[in-house]
């Protein structure tokens, strides 16, 4: 941690006990006929907090309702308003009484019940400004280093990837876990041929094996789609194999002891570094796993995930709603055309402008300035990103989650 970057910071209070370092109104359309109206609602809003999210599908899913259920009940959410056509099969009462029991203000408008899309926007909006208000006036208490929650993707890898910055935000998750963090790394269709190195980092023999078969899920589901996480943009940003981008991928877990393994929506139960596991549990029949960025960022932000760490070599501009998205780009050339969508210039690396530590010590004090509402590149630049498909997961079992800590010595 630099000097200079907070150690404490105000933050809102959640029943659950959890803190937010953001204060949204989420807007959360329940199927893709109320998209429109749920973007209209939310549009005169821009610089205000009231982010959009949304499952476009039309039949059920577990896995949708999940992930709408946690992000609407994330630390970084004040208020959500539920935007139904009518006829959607997201169950709508069961998720406006999961947020209503969290203790967040909730209301549900469905547009076939309020006579269209102007009188439901209009609707919308009145709910908006008063939970705006009320959000300006909320609580405030102290939040430090060892509630945060910090998730990571890499996305629009090159050559420089893996390193500069993958390995620096591995050197900085390394750090953010030692302080009592709560780190979550994923894509697993990268990591194929670090499966026994990741094994070895585990906490637990039972872990380690959840651990293996986590890549080999996503071995078998590449070889079943026809395609691996390879793509045109990687090899023309100088990455020749898939072993390369897997080595640079890893990198960004770091070096320290991995304590369990989630799913999207689980919540880890106690600090320190977990595998995000986004392959779909069965037999394939989703199509890929993930078919952008931003589809992982969600599934991150439902773990519980403040802020999300993005590295990126070709150059990427997306945000998210709800999270905020740091951006810290590996290749100095994309840099100096990208500079007002980066956070931060890892590729200074290999310029000789600072070394894999400067970096990761600049990537923990900008977390830290952005817990404490410092704004990203992609918060000021309005990127608001948000992607929900359709996904099955069989729960986790106990052997994915962390050792027991040791029992205190009378």
């Amino acid at each position: 941690m630099t000097t200079a970057a907070p150690t404490e910071w105000p933050a809102y209070p959640r029943a659950d006990g959890r803190k937010g370092i953001r204060n949204v109104v989420a807007v959360a359309y329940l199927v893709e006929c109320a998209h429109h109206v749920a973007r209209e609602i939310a549009a005169p809003y821009g610089e205000r907090g009231v982010h959009v999210v949304g499952f476009p599908g039309c039949y059920p899913n577990g896995y949708a309702f999940r992930m709408l259920s946690r992000l609407c009940t994330h630390p970084n959410v004040g208020a959500v308003l539920l935007v139904s056509l009518g006829c959607e099969s997201l169950p709508r009462e069961e998720l406006q009484t999961l947020v209503a029991e969290s203790g967040r203000p909730v209301q549900t408008l469905v547009i076939q019940e309020r006579g269209g899309t102007r009188s439901t926007v209009a609707a919308g909006r009145a709910w908006v400004e008063t939970q705006i208000a009320a959000l300006a006036d909320a609580d405030r208490v102290t939040m430090s280093i060892d509630e945060l929650t910090i998730g990571t993707i890499c996305g629009g890898s090159d050559g420089t990837s893996g390193l500069t910055a993958n390995p620096a935000v591995g050197r900085a998750f390394d750090t953010l876990v030692g302080a009592g963090g709560t780190c979550i790394f994923e894509e697993t269709l990268e990591m194929v041929g670090c499966e026994e190195d990741l094994a070895a980092r585990a906490t637990t023999p039972a872990l380690a094996v959840e651990l293996r078969e986590s890549v080999a899920k996503a071995e078998r589901y590449s070889v079943a789609m026809g395609y691996p996480s390879f793509a045109t943009g990687n090899a023309a940003g100088g990455l020749t194999t898939i072993e390369e981008k897997s080595l640079g991928a890893y990198s960004k877990s770091g070096r320290g002891p991995v304590h369990g393994l989630i799913k999207p929506g689980d919540i880890p139960a106690r600090s320190g570094l977990y595998l995000l596991d986004v392959v779909p549990d069965g037999d394939p029949r989703w199509g890929f796993p993930n078919i952008n960025d931003s589809v992982e960022i969600a599934e991150l932000i439902s773990c519980g995930a403040h802020a999300i760490l993005f590295t990126t070599g070709r150059g990427s501009v997306v945000g998210s709603a709800i999270a905020p998205v740091i951006k810290v780009c590996a290749n100095p050339d994309t840099y100096a055309l990208l500079s007002e969508d980066m956070d931060i210039d890892a590729g200074r690396i290999l310029t000789g402008r600072g070394t894999l530590d400067d970096v990761a010590e600049e990537i923990c004090g900008l977390v830290a300035e952005v817990a404490a509402g410092r704004l990203t590149a992609s918060e000021s630049l309005g990127h608001r990103e948000f992607v929900l498909g359709y996904k099955s997961f069989e729960p986790i079992g106990p052997a994915c989650h962390p050792a027991p800590l040791p029992m205190a010595v009378a």
